[in-house]
């Protein structure tokens, strides 16, 4: 009888002589599971994706509940860039530079956090810098409205995803705009800025 397709033949070849086991081991290929998942590479061999989010605001000055969103940004993700705005047309209580060195003096703990300047539009800086998400603190529901109109035109002209963080309670009250008016009034601001932040803002205001 002819062997069965697909199946080696166990007969001897010579009438007499000693017969051979067969072995029935396979090589495995993937093209041999049709259907089934391609073999994934060693890990050495998997490419890294680092991901990268950008944190903007004006943080005129910046406040504990800034730090805060950065700070757990900073945990969730590979690259965090504090992304601040200089607008031309608005003139704040504290410069560009004033701001940008306040904030770096408060991120100088965390390694995977940068600081940067940037005018116009957002959605141009984050593709300027490979950045495709943008990372955005919500303090109350009034917040979300406005910052899901923003998420929603960054993603049709960027195209830039937005993650929202609530900001922890006891953060949520806070403003740029309101710490500089209790401020203003001589008020108790420790419990709303870190303490060179306050220095600088008595500074400012006297």
């Amino acid at each position: 009888m002819p062997p069965r397709p697909g199946r080696r033949s166990c007969s001897p070849s010579n009438r007499g002589s000693t017969a051979r086991p067969c072995s029935t081991a396979r090589t495995w290929s993937p093209n041999v599971a049709a259907g089934g998942p391609a073999p994934r590479p060693p890990p050495s061999q998997e490419p890294t994706v680092t991901v990268a989010v950008a944190c903007p605001g004006s943080f005129d000055p910046v406040t504990l509940g800034h730090l805060d969103v950065i700070a757990r940004a900073s945990a969730r993700f590979d690259e965090v860039v504090v992304a601040v705005l200089e607008n031309p047309r608005k003139q704040g209580l504290f410069t560009i530079e004033e701001r940008i060195a306040l904030i770096e003096a408060e991120v100088a703990g965390y390694p995977n956090v940068t600081v940067d300047r940037f005018e116009g539009l957002l959605v141009d800086f984050c593709n300027a810098r490979g950045i495709g998400l943008v990372c955005k603190g919500l303090r109350a529901v009034s917040d979300f409205e406005y910052e899901l109109q923003m998420a929603q035109m960054n993603q049709r002209i960027g195209p830039v995803e937005t993650v929202f963080l609530s900001t922890s309670p006891e953060h949520s009250y806070l403003s740029s705009s309101l710490v500089k008016e209790v401020a203003r009034y001589g008020g108790n601001i420790e419990h709303a800025v870190p303490p060179r932040v306050a220095e600088a803002l008595h500074g400012k205001l006297g």
